[in-house]
């Protein structure tokens, strides 16, 4: 049988795209997320288990960008969507805070992989899938806008544009209520370079804006006086050395069940559920989010090929944890790659190519640092925004649910939390309207399921188990 062309195999014409942009979307997608390679050791190796140890920098590099290259190649190839996957933000903070200081490292990621082949089942069996077509298209629709509100906000945050701080408001421009500092101003050129290059509908302009704000940040760090914390996690420099070797030492560092030896076995079942329910509904959030800014989903709302989709991304959970790397996970920020253009999973054998190389140059993917990285995440924040147009406001049944899974993504920084508080004020809003025939009965026990998740503290309290 004759080898097919990677046009027919991925149908990049078919889908109105290039082999062109298949190659900046990809690029632009490692770009925006390449932080992980940096954020997922600091987080994991920034924690102890209950023995007091600590996982090695190096080795969580090499997980980080391991996993995450194989799991992209495979979603693309299989899914054939422009959705990559690493180290999930959100679930690598609950493994390493809450957790791990509960039992060894190998059972926390042990938990991990129990929680991916949890998923992996459920989307075997299609009721992931099927949780996945009963959401309302206006809620789908909804959960698109706050993500790009969510992602902007990050974008905002990681350039240090915005800041938290102590006192009123919780949120300001930064510090202290003005703008200051050189990598602030790195931010602010890129954002506007970058939007006039989408406004001018210039091929590759996150890219460019990517590549250019990373090169006029290496030369105003290298003129000017700058203390190394103000850029944050990467430092743009020319790095000392350009290759590094891989260190696999963490590969299948793992006890399937020796949590439940550490722990109680109503601790372990609701870590497990948590993990869980934060994986599930992020990925749904993200899945939908990336794939209708793409123009992907059928005349229903659909996501094209989800039954695979969802199970690449319940392997990658568990390949996350058997790597030691904490649950794999699909990240929004491919929104930046769709945003140039790509549209099929050829984009995702060129950032998984990138994450893959990483493995060998980790020096220089942590060169691009996140001044240069967030104006591309609050233009995608822009492209997503076109959706709030789709959503019925005169109908309040429709628009209140809509409204407050939009509000509660980038209020509460968490995608999960905005796709909970919109399912459930979709449920309770029928009921009180006499329309509970409209709501199918997995959007109830999805509804009730995220009324356990947002009580789980009364609820571990209830069952008697410890923080």
């Amino acid at each position: 049988m004759p080898l097919r062309r990677p046009d027919d195999f991925f149908h990049i014409s078919a889908r109105g795209s290039t082999p062109g942009r298949e190659v900046r979307g990809g690029m632009a997608t490692f770009f925006t997320m390449a932080y992980i390679l940096v954020l997922n050791p600091i987080i994991l190796g920034g924690a102890r288990d209950v023995h007091g140890d600590q996982l090695a920098f190096e080795q969580l590099v090499t997980v980080t960008a391991l996993v995450a290259a194989i799991m992209t190649v495979l979603m693309g190839v299989t899914a054939n969507l422009p959705l990559a996957l690493a180290a999930g933000l959100g679930i690598n903070a609950m493994v390493a805070f809450q957790i791990a200081p509960r039992m060894s490292w190998a059972d926390a990621m042990g938990l991990v992989v129990l929680e991916g082949i949890i998923v992996c089942a459920l989307s075997a069996t299609g009721l992931r899938e099927a949780v996945m077509n009963a959401i309302p298209a206006a809620l789908k629709q909804a959960i698109g806008v706050g993500i790009g509100l969510f992602i902007a906000l990050i974008g905002f945050v990681d350039a240090g544009f915005t800041l938290g701080h102590e006192g009123a408001p919780p949120l300001s421009l930064g510090a202290g209520g003005e703008l200051t500092g050189w990598p602030v101003l790195a931010f602010c050129l890129g954002l506007l370079l970058t939007l006039a290059l989408l406004a001018r509908r210039v091929k590759g302009a996150i890219l460019l804006g990517i590549l250019a704000t990373t090169v006029f940040a290496i030369v105003v760090n290298a003129v000017a006086d700058i203390p190394d914390e103000a850029w944050g996690l990467t430092v743009p420099e020319v790095p000392d050395d350009v290759a590094a070797a891989p260190d696999f030492a963490l590969l299948g560092d793992f006890s399937l069940f020796g949590a439940f030896g550490e722990v109680s076995v109503v601790t372990a079942v609701l870590l497990v559920f948590t993990l869980f329910l934060t994986d599930f509904f992020d990925t749904m959030g993200t899945a939908v989010g990336v794939t209708s800014e793409a123009g992907l989903l059928d005349e229903r709302g659909r996501v094209p090929r989800l039954g695979r989709l969802l199970f690449v991304d319940g392997l990658a959970a568990a390949a996350g944890g058997a790597a030691s790397a904490s649950s794999n996970t699909s990240y929004i920020e491919s929104a930046a790659g769709v945003g140039e253009g790509a549209r099929t999973g050829a984009a995702n054998l060129v950032t998984g190519g990138l994450f893959a190389l990483a493995l060998f140059f980790a020096p220089l993917a942590a060169v691009v640092p996140a001044q240069a990285a967030a104006p591309a995440l609050v233009a995608v924040g822009f492209l997503m925004m076109a959706q709030v147009g789709r959503i019925d406001w005169a109908d309040y049944a429709v628009g209140i649910p809509a409204f407050v899974t939009i509000a509660v993504m980038p209020f509460t920084y968490s995608i999960t939390n905005g796709i909970g508080a919109g399912f459930i004020a979709w449920v309770v809003l029928r009921a009180v309207l006499g329309r509970t025939r409209e709501v199918s009965w997995l959007l109830w026990l999805t509804a009730g399921l995220f009324v356990v998740y947002f009580g789980i503290d009364p609820v571990e309290q209830l069952f008697g188990v410890d923080d």
